[in-house]
């Protein structure tokens, strides 16, 4: 769960511009040759990230990244909203979600289990408090997650021989057309789509 400091540098860019956009910087991951930037609407707002203001986000952000260069070497940037089932990697992470449901997979093999899922009842400094499903409720430190995430609960089943009206589960997305230079936009569940730019290395 810590930070790169490759992702830090670009933290304390970004952060600015996303503040003058009424946006948190949910995320920001560096890995794999790809920059990952993910924001998001403030706690309690009514909606999520549109795709106008991710675009102008992404726009603003590639801009300061390339005037500034904190990034060595040639990079793919990718910025997104979290989606319906968003990953939780650090504390404020887990804070923002008090209530809803998560999935957790431990480091090590914890009173024989490695995997826990309930309603999240408490996020503090060092430890989460999960209900669990069956009953009952688990305390883990942070040090001893592996992954997280929150799970989509898409609420109370239709009684028999009653008609649903209103909202259906939405279909699978296709995969989305490879653009030139080698990147696809990125896709969330959430239907945000993500811009992506690259950054070639210096010519030698």
């Amino acid at each position: 769960m810590s930070e790169s400091p490759v992702a830090g540098r670009v933290r304390a860019l970004v952060e600015p511009i996303l503040d003058d956009l009424q946006l948190d910087l949910y995320d920001c991951e560096f890995g794999g040759g790809v920059l990952k930037i993910t924001v998001d609407t403030p706690p309690g707002s009514a909606g999520g990230v549109d795709l106008d203001t991710l675009s102008l986000a992404t726009r603003l952000i590639s801009r300061e990244l390339d005037h500034v260069d904190p990034v060595p070497g040639s990079y793919t940037l990718e910025v997104t909203s979290p989606g319906l089932e968003r990953s939780l990697r650090r504390p404020e992470h887990f804070q923002r979600e008090v209530g809803k449901v998560v999935a957790v997979r431990l480091r090590d093999v914890v009173n024989g289990e490695r995997r826990v899922q309930g309603r999240l009842a408490e996020a503090g400094a060092d430890h989460i408090t999960v209900a669990l499903d069956g009953g009952g409720e688990r305390q883990i430190a942070y040090h001893q997650i592996d992954r997280a995430r929150t799970v989509f609960e898409w609420g109370p089943a239709p009684k028999p021989g009653t008609k649903q009206s209103g909202a259906t589960k939405p279909r699978a997305s296709q995969p989305a057309a490879k653009q030139p230079g080698g990147t696809r936009p990125g896709t969330n569940p959430s239907g945000a789509t993500a811009r992506r730019s690259t950054k070639e290395a210096p010519a030698t």
